[in-house]
């Protein structure tokens, strides 16, 4: 069955879709709300199944790939929940000091989805490593809105303080140059700028439609940023222009690019919120991005 597109459903149903998943209305309050919204004869639960991911259809490359080598491992968090689990994948038989990536999910842990993008990552050529949030918690439950519930129980400054650790255990990896960056998606774009902020160690930082950093905390980034956005993400978006003048009177080495007419989540195929051109456009910067400042 070909996957629908965000321009198969009506502009109000994608914004309750997005205040759902972040948690903002429940399930209820969107199938209510969308039912006047209902196209081609699709119920309002239909239309929710429709927007839900389809993990298996979007997967690019397999977990068992034999280009790859791949494991779960733990890292110890002082300061944050004691001990965490990634996701940490690696070309193999790579030879040679490689560069390192940590992977930051959206708000639902360790996902099929960051999963697969941490294995894209390692297929160009580097060492990836996808903590998962809910690891206290059991970890990604296998149900997106289990796992939305599960990580409104996080302790946020604990959850923080795990991402910080990752990154610091990910700069010692075997096998790795010791340069780190930071790739996040929507919460995981949040995290990204959060770490810029607190690791001046921290190489690279590229935040997909992730929430801002704290104004008051822009002065202390020392890594350079490329910034995803997009266009009609309306809840994301209202703290760009602040950001970027932050940044911009800090002298933080910084860019930022907004993709027009696409949705929050546009990166993310399992959804018909992915928009394929303007995707491969930010991917391929990002990729670019990396391998400037993290090789070498």
């Amino acid at each position: 069955m070909t996957q629908k597109t965000a321009q198969d459903f009506h502009p109000q149903t994608l914004k309750l879709f997005d205040q759902y998943v972040h948690g903002d209305i429940t399930r209820r309050d969107f199938l209510s709300g969308v039912a006047r919204y209902t196209v081609a004869g699709m119920s309002a639960v239909a239309i929710l199944e429709a927007l839900t991911p389809n993990f298996v259809q979007a997967q690019q490359i397999a977990p068992t790939d034999a280009r790859l080598e791949a494991s779960y491992v733990e890292y110890p968090s002082p300061g944050g929940n004691g001990k965490m689990r990634g996701y940490l994948v690696k070309p193999a038989g790579a030879k040679g000091p490689l560069p390192l990536v940590l992977v930051v999910h959206e708000n639902r842990g360790l996902n099929p989805h960051i999963e697969d993008i941490t294995r894209r990552i390692a297929l160009d050529n580097f060492i990836a490593f996808a903590p998962d949030a809910l690891f206290t918690l059991g970890g990604y439950p296998g149900d997106e809105d289990k796992a939305r519930e599960l990580f409104k129980g996080l302790d946020p400054v604990k959850t923080k303080q795990d991402f910080v650790n990752a990154a610091k255990v990910l700069a010692t990896m075997s096998g790795g140059n010791g340069k780190v960056g930071v790739v996040g998606f929507c919460y995981g774009g949040g995290i990204a700028n959060y770490l810029a902020t607190q690791l001046p160690e921290l190489a690279a930082a590229v935040p997909f439609y992730g929430r801002q950093a704290e104004l008051a905390d822009v002065p202390a980034i020392k890594a350079p940023l490329l910034i995803h956005y997009a266009g009609n993400d309306e809840r994301i978006n209202g703290g760009a222009a602040a950001y970027d003048a932050a940044l911009k009177a800090a002298g933080v080495k910084a860019e930022s690019f907004t993709y027009p007419n696409v949705e929050h989540g546009f990166n993310n195929d399992t959804t018909p919120r992915f928009d394929n051109a303007a995707a491969d456009l930010a991917w391929q910067r990002t990729m670019a991005f990396f391998n400037q400042h993290l090789r070498g």
